[in-house]
């Protein structure tokens, strides 16, 4: 009896844990309950605001769309940055976006007139075109007159896109006729083939060659004949409206204006 004693209360002992193991797997009482919870430890979702903007904003939209996701816990704010007229197709079209920012108001109003905006875009800043060269300046080009001489490879926006439509306005108010090698998408693109010198000059936003250390900025008094105005509003069918109304108030806000100042932008 003493020799089979010790087997005996081993074994009560195992059938004990397993019932334990297997009350604690059916209850989810472990210590592992909620592990893999995808929603996080408080069952909060992490919220994604979508938002399409002008190339000529992303610098700026870059920082305003960090503060904004420091100041809204759970909020991620997914940028989109192309030619203004390509992204107002893609809403058309049906992407999903919950705010949309162009670089002039004419091609905000197509979404207007097909109602895809919600309530009146706001204007909230203004720019206007600078000749980008090469650093440097090799080609020693110093006016929008410059710029019709065939001797020069000259890159544009297509006729399309806001900073495009607005080169063609500022040459007819310099009776210059442009014969550019290049008609690009968005004026990141300008500005790219400028700074790599694929191009001897371009005409690209202010703010686009004020910041980049590759090309010079040349400002010309015709540039004022095509000031662009930027406006902003929350998309109609936005997954998240009241997030999208948060974030364009934001963008609007007083205490903002300092981002697209350093930027270069102006008040509208």
């Amino acid at each position: 009896m003493l020799r089979h004693r010790p087997a005996a209360v081993l074994a009560a002992g195992i059938s004990a844990s397993l019932m334990l193991a297997a009350c604690g797997d059916a209850t989810g009482s472990g210590t592992d309950s909620g592990a893999d919870d995808p929603s996080g430890a408080d069952g909060q979702e992490e919220t994604t605001l979508t938002v399409f903007a002008a190339a000529s904003l992303t610098d700026t939209f870059e920082q305003l769309a960090d503060a904004f996701a420091e100041q809204h816990e759970g909020v991620e704010v997914r940028l989109s940055f192309a030619g203004s007229s390509d992204l107002v197709t893609q809403i058309a079209e049906g992407a999903p976006a919950d705010v949309i920012a162009t670089a002039d108001e004419r091609t905000m109003q197509r979404l207007v007139d097909e109602a895809l905006v919600e309530g009146e875009p706001v204007p909230f800043v203004a720019n206007v075109l600078e000749i980008a060269v090469p650093a440097g300046n090799p080609q020693g080009i110093t006016s929008l007159q410059d710029l019709g001489d065939p001797e020069f490879d000259v890159v544009v926006c297509a006729p399309q896109v806001p900073c495009g439509a607005a080169a063609e306005r500022v040459a007819a108010a310099a009776g210059v006729e442009l014969t550019p090698v290049s008609e690009e998408p968005q004026v990141t693109d300008v500005l790219g083939k400028v700074a790599s010198a694929q191009a001897d000059a371009g005409l690209v936003y202010r703010t686009d060659a004020a910041g980049s250390e590759a090309v010079e900025g040349i400002a010309f008094p015709e540039a004022q004949e095509a000031v662009n105005t930027y406006p902003i509003a929350p998309v109609a069918e936005a997954a998240s409206p009241q997030l999208a109304a948060t974030f364009t108030d934001f963008v609007l806000a007083e205490e903002n204006r300092e981002v697209f100042e350093e930027a270069g932008f102006t008040t509208p």
